[in-house]
Parts: C-alpha cells; sequence; structure tokens
C-alpha cells in the first residue's frame, strides 16, 4: 500500500522534459591597473529525457546583472533660457550593469506575461527595482535612467548574440566594460518555447580588486586617517622630488 502511494505522487510530480547544463569560461575577474574590460564565454546545452517537439523552436536568453547601486534621475526642462531641475526619482538599488543576449527578436522569445514573471528585459528588471518618485510619472524615469545607461554601454540588449546549434548547444560571450563595480554579478539562463520559460539556471561572477589596488582599497575604507596621511605624505614627497629636479636643472 505505502509503494503504491509512493509511486503515485511520484507520478504526480511534473516531469521537466528539458534542463539547462551550462558552464562559463571563468567565474572570478580580477580588477588592477591594466584592466580595461574582459570578455566571458557562457556556453552550455539543453538536456532531454524524450526527442524534442518539431514547434514550438527552443529560445535561449541569457542575462547579466551586476550588483545594485544608487542613483539619482533627475528631469530638468528649459524656462525662461534656463535649464532647471523639475523633478527627480531616487533608485537605491539599480544593477550597476545589465546585458540581455537573446537567440532572436524579444518579441519572438518571450512573451509579456513571462517577462513580467521572470523580469528578463532591461525595462521589466528596472521597473520592478523600488523608486522613489519626487515628481512625475515613474515610467519616463525608468526611460530616462534606461536611455542613460543604455548610451553608456551599462544597459543592453544584444539579439541574436546567443548561437544555438542542433536545437541543443548554446554559446555566447558577455564584454564586461573597464568601469566595473566589485561584487557578484548573476547570470540567468532561460529556455522558452512558444515564448514561455521552460527552464531556468543561475550562476555568478564575482568581480574584485586584486594585488596593490585591493591592499589601497581597504586601507582607504578600513583606515582612513592612515590613507590620507600616507596621500599626503607621497604627494609632499613627489612636489620635493619635482622642485628638486627643476632646481638643478638650472644650475
Amino acid at each position: 500500500m505505502i509503494r503504491a502511494l509512493i509511486l503515485l505522487v511520484l507520478f504526480a510530480l511534473p516531469v521537466r522534459a528539458e534542463e539547462i547544463v551550462s558552464g562559463l569560461s571563468q567565474t572570478r575577474v580580477s580588477i588592477n591597473a591594466s584592466f580595461d574590460g574582459t570578455s566571458i564565454l557562457i556556453y552550455g546545452a539543453a538536456v532531454r529525457d524524450a526527442p524534442p517537439p518539431d514547434w514550438p523552436m527552443l529560445q535561449v536568453i541569457i542575462t547579466v546583472e551586476g550588483p545594485p547601486q544608487p542613483i539619482v534621475v533627475r528631469r530638468k526642462e528649459h524656462v525662461a533660457g534656463i535649464w532647471i531641475n523639475q523633478g527627480s526619482m531616487a533608485v537605491p538599488g539599480a544593477p550597476s550593469f545589465y546585458a540581455v543576449m537573446t537567440t532572436g527578436e524579444m518579441d519572438e522569445v518571450l512573451t509579456p506575461a513571462e517577462d513580467e514573471k521572470y523580469h528578463i528585459s532591461v525595462p521589466r528588471e528596472i521597473g520592478s527595482v523600488q523608486m522613489e518618485a519626487g515628481a512625475g510619472a515613474i515610467a519616463d524615469y525608468v526611460a530616462a535612467l534606461q536611455r542613460i545607461r543604455g548610451a553608456s554601454g551599462s544597459y543592453r540588449l544584444d539579439k541574436g548574440a546567443v548561437l544555438l546549434l542542433q536545437q541543443a548547444l548554446f554559446r555566447t560571450e558577455v564584454v564586461l566594460p573597464a568601469n566595473l563595480i566589485e561584487g557578484v554579478y548573476k547570470v540567468r539562463i532561460f529556455l522558452t518555447r512558444g515564448g514561455k520559460v521552460v527552464d531556468l539556471q543561475e550562476s555568478q561572477i564575482t568581480v574584485g580588486k586584486d594585488g596593490l589596488e585591493r591592499f589601497l582599497f581597504r586601507m582607504a575604507q578600513d583606515e582612513p586617517l592612515v590613507y590620507g596621511l600616507i596621500s599626503l605624505a607621497l604627494a609632499a614627497l613627489a612636489g620635493w622630488g619635482a622642485s628638486e629636479a627643476f632646481r638643478r636643472l638650472r644650475l
């Protein structure tokens, strides 16, 4: 009787027909004086327990999200020949970096309902952040934030950047810019069919300072007085050295 109940429960559980197996070319990025950005390969496959359906076709979406960072978005208007602030919105935790790579057009690989559920697209992810608007519609500030960080390359949508082979193997590269902030960067991989998510996997990339840069950063954070005194001493030494060099050149 107990065995029959166990079998009944197991058969009642939903079976995941497709699952993600993936990897990253590196899971840690070290920032030093010569760091000018890096590329990370994201690759994987869709593992199945049965032949894939002929339709709808498999699609892949990959997102990389940087640590949250506070920002204030201001709206300016031209009044009496002068540009003045007419409102602002405080965003306490907008992603410092957010990239979306897909196998095709966004409206072909994901439905609005699934985007609402998983916060995948750039506007939906930004819109999910708690915001404090001082004036005006929040949607306007969200669009402005997306435009500003999109222009700098911090937010981007790369349609067709994910290569999908034989409806199973996929790969893409994400370019991380030179102005990265330290922290954990979250990688999400979505498999979709007919615009609906059939599986999701998450992994992480750790970004941190290394070597002398890390030592100076930790000193500035933990011992600001000592850091300030050393900085003043080095500045004074550099000034004295330059003055002495010029004096000798004039002799």
